[in-house]
């Protein structure tokens, strides 16, 4: 069968083009085919507004202004890049500053690179100069993998994944307590979890299903649990709430929805999302809160319409679904803090790129055997449609 897409994920992906990612690019990270994509974004081009009713021919913008809104934008991006590396770097021992500077003497001058970061150039030339010993040269090298590593995973990976990678991609593996080492001595940590205020509203007279997951958070294939929640996002246009269903088939995200109003239409359009990406839901447990929405008569018809199994957790016991409430402590802590959004669009473009294309493609899971969540499920997929 056809792989389908809502047409919110179908605008998302437009708008990460638009944003200046390759079209390849991201039709490779969000697992389309790029002539598909490429297909949206025309329809999203004429008609901004609705853009998957109907389809329609585009007409070129004019060319010079196009090129000079690209110029416009590149520099406003590399004034951004150097502001973001001067505020971060300058809290960095010396030795990384220093190494940001060789990566970089070919675009800057040495000058300006040291005036930027607070570093003397006589102290620079003389860390270039300075005899080293052969374990010195590797650490330095073996730091450079790491700060990369760190950097693509926006700061959330600890030693033990960031030793994965580099042992993964090298043919001299390394022990991670090297690589503890060496993060500790440069001040390189990941990001920690935190808890936040739960969201559910059980204050109501709906029926209320049995908690039949009953914690047994394991699965080993899709379209066997999944597992569901809302949380939110604060905005300077208020707040910006996310629905998401969680595949327990290695903890992949397989639906969303995102509204600024916290109604049962919202959990009926993550629930149709999920059903959108992964077609097998007859006799899945899904389980949830026991939140109004959640027992609300139009979700469970959808979910019994589509064979699925209803559960859900004791009042007022989170652990009950400890798998989404990890989730969003990942998504906030790791992604979101630190971020400012003026507007509830901006914030839903960053949880769209967290979750579609960072985490489901790019983020290694410990219990996944160090495989991502996507990874994980296309295998086990794979296994199921061979039986």
């Amino acid at each position: 069968m056809a792989q389908t897409y809502s047409i919110e994920f179908k605008e998302e992906a437009c708008k990460r083009v638009q944003s200046g990612v390759p079209a390849a690019q991201a039709a490779r990270e969000l697992g389309v085919n790029v002539n598909t994509l490429y297909t949206w974004m025309s329809r999203f081009k004429e008609h901004p507004t609705e853009p998957f009713v109907g389809s329609s021919n585009l007409h070129q913008e004019d060319a010079e202004l196009r090129a000079l809104k690209k110029r416009i934008k590149d520099l406003e991006e590399e004034n951004e890049f150097l502001k973001k590396s001067k505020r971060l770097l300058c809290k960095e021992p010396e030795v990384i500053r220093y190494l940001y500077m060789e990566q970089n003497r070919s675009r800057y001058r040495t000058a300006k690179m040291a005036q930027w970061l607070q570093v003397s150039k006589s102290g620079y030339y003389a860390w270039r100069k300075r005899s080293k010993s052969l374990r010195c040269i590797e650490n330095e090298a073996l730091l450079q993998e790491i700060i990369g590593i760190h950097e693509a995973s926006r700061n959330t990976y600890g030693s033990r994944k960031i030793t994965h990678e580099i042992n993964r991609k090298s043919q001299m593996p390394v022990n991670h307590k090297r690589v503890k080492r060496i993060m500790r001595e440069n001040g390189i940590r990941s990001k920690s979890h935190k808890k936040y205020k739960a969201t559910t509203n059980s204050k109501h007279n709906l029926p209320v299903a049995e908690n039949i997951l009953n914690r047994d958070f394991t699965a080993d294939r899709p379209g066997q649990k999944m597992v569901s929640d809302i949380t939110y996002i604060p905005t300077d246009e208020g707040w910006l709430y996310l629905a998401g269903v969680m595949a327990l088939c290695g903890d992949k995200i397989v639906g969303t929805a995102m509204d600024g109003r916290m109604t049962k239409e919202l959990v009926i359009s993550a629930l149709k999302d999920a059903i959108h990406h992964t077609k097998i839901t007859k006799g899945c447990i899904l389980h949830s809160d026991r939140g109004s929405q959640y027992c609300s008569l139009g979700y469970q018809e959808l979910a019994k319409e589509h064979g699925f199994i209803s559960s859900m957790s004791r009042k007022g016991n989170c652990w009950d679904n400890a798998p989404m409430e990890s989730f969003w402590g990942k998504l906030k802590q790791e992604w979101l803090n630190g971020q400012h959004f003026r507007t509830r669009e901006e914030a839903r473009s960053a949880v769209f790129e967290y979750i579609w294309i960072f985490y489901n493609r790019k983020w290694i899971h410990e219990a996944n055997g160090y495989l991502t969540p996507e990874e994980y499920y296309r295998i086990h997929q794979t296994d199921l449609k061979v039986a």
